[in-house]
């Protein structure tokens, strides 16, 4: 008589603790596709379809809660900047190209072989800051002292109601939002105004905007997203799910698609990230349906609502936003915990994470100079202040 098979986990699930998911990485997202369209010119219909098209998508391949987010230094470059749709494509394309050259030869498997847990976590450490940082900064007070009111409430909800399950504590900071929303904001002719059904437009780049967008946008994305999007997603995901770890081959492989695909379409180039994985799972998701109701949200706006798309957006109060943003960066943070029983691996952390906060191009920084100093400790050329010194006298 042999054993019954244990029963895989459900790949698609939609529940109050799906939905309660579903917000875990909107204080990332929303704030960023709301600036590009309103700084850069993009279009609104195209931005929210495709955007929401990836979310749907991802959670039907993956069957868990893994994110797809804006390309965040395409996105900064493209705001300080102010380029072109078609500089943004020409990016998009050129780092689904080089992701996909990366995958398909093994390379990409390599480099995550040689960079140790330690720098990976150190990566997750400083996005996490820098997480926090921008939830406190600039989201908490986005609307006076009644914000700073309403974060302060949102916080004791998500605290008071975390430990119980028949209301799940982001679904009632949501709904809280929603309601100082409609009392405060809510204006019913920007509703109207907005309203109309929208399709994507096509876009093709130029060859100067190719170059331009592999020059300007995917050069100094592209470290961030083998550091962050794929390694560090890849840890985080067999962390959160032992025994259901994506491989990085995996999150290459779609990473490229989506940026292959995204950019002909008036999409704004997006990868997967450890913040957004680690966010839908603190808020409660655990199968591919949260990213399915996420983007469903996504393509409602963009079909019905991209007429009025900064405005409809606008309506739901920051603070809340800043408070998703800051419980996402604190359980981002916590992940470096397996580290900090080891001196040295808990010191190369520290200096990974203070090279993403403090220095341009953090993360290139932090992925090889970490990885760097990581080898030079094994091989006894660095030490650490917790090392002992080997030419000590006798």
């Amino acid at each position: 008589m042999t054993d019954a098979p244990a029963l895989r986990p459900p790949w698609l699930r939609f529940d109050r603790h799906e939905l309660a998911g579903a917000f875990g990485d909107i204080g990332t997202d929303l704030p960023l596709l709301i600036a590009l369209v309103s700084t850069c010119g993009l279009d609104a219909a195209s931005v929210c379809i495709v955007f929401g098209l990836m979310q749907v998508l991802t959670g039907l391949v993956y069957g868990m809660p893994m994110p797809v987010q804006p390309l965040k230094a395409m996105a900064a470059i493209m705001l300080t900047q102010k380029l072109s749709a078609g500089t943004l494509a020409g990016g998009g394309l050129v780092i689904g190209v080089a992701m996909l050259l990366l995958t398909v030869t093994g390379l990409l498997d390599l480099l995550a072989r040689v960079v140790p847990k330690e720098v990976v976590r150190g990566m997750q450490l400083g996005l996490g800051i820098t997480l926090a940082s921008l939830a406190l900064k600039d989201y908490a007070g986005a609307d006076g002292v009644p914000g700073y009111v309403l974060a302060g409430v949102s916080v004791v909800l998500l605290l008071v109601l975390r430990r119980q399950h028949r209301v799940p504590a982001p679904l009632a900071v949501m709904g809280l939002g929603l309601l100082y929303a409609v009392v405060v904001k809510l204006d019913l002719s920007t509703l109207t105004g907005a309203f109309g059904v929208h399709l994507p437009t096509f876009i093709t780049p130029t060859r100067e905007e190719l170059l331009s967008g592999a020059l300007l946008l995917a050069s100094p994305q592209l470290p961030l997203s083998l550091g962050n999007s794929v390694i560090a997603t890849s840890q985080a995901s067999a962390d959160l799910f032992p025994g259901r770890g994506v491989p990085v081959r995996k999150i290459g492989f779609t990473y490229a698609l989506m940026n292959l695909v995204a950019p002909w379409f008036g999409g704004v180039p997006v990868c997967h990230g450890c913040g957004g994985l680690v966010g839908f799972h603190g808020f409660g998701a655990r199968t591919g349906g949260a990213p399915v109701l996420y983007g469903s949200m996504y393509l409602v706006l963009g079909l019905f609502f991209s007429a009025g798309f900064a405005n409809v957006v606008h309506v739901f109060p920051m603070p809340v936003l800043g408070v998703v943003l800051l419980f996402e960066a604190i359980a981002l943070m916590t992940l470096v915990a397996d580290v900090t029983n080891e001196p040295r691996a808990w010191w190369v952390a520290l200096a990974v994470a203070a090279a993403v906060v403090g220095l341009p191009y953090g993360y290139v920084v932090g992925l090889i100079g970490g990885s760097l100093l990581v080898f030079g400790l094994r091989r006894g050329l660095v030490t650490t202040p917790n090392t002992p010194r080997n030419d000590a006298a006798p």
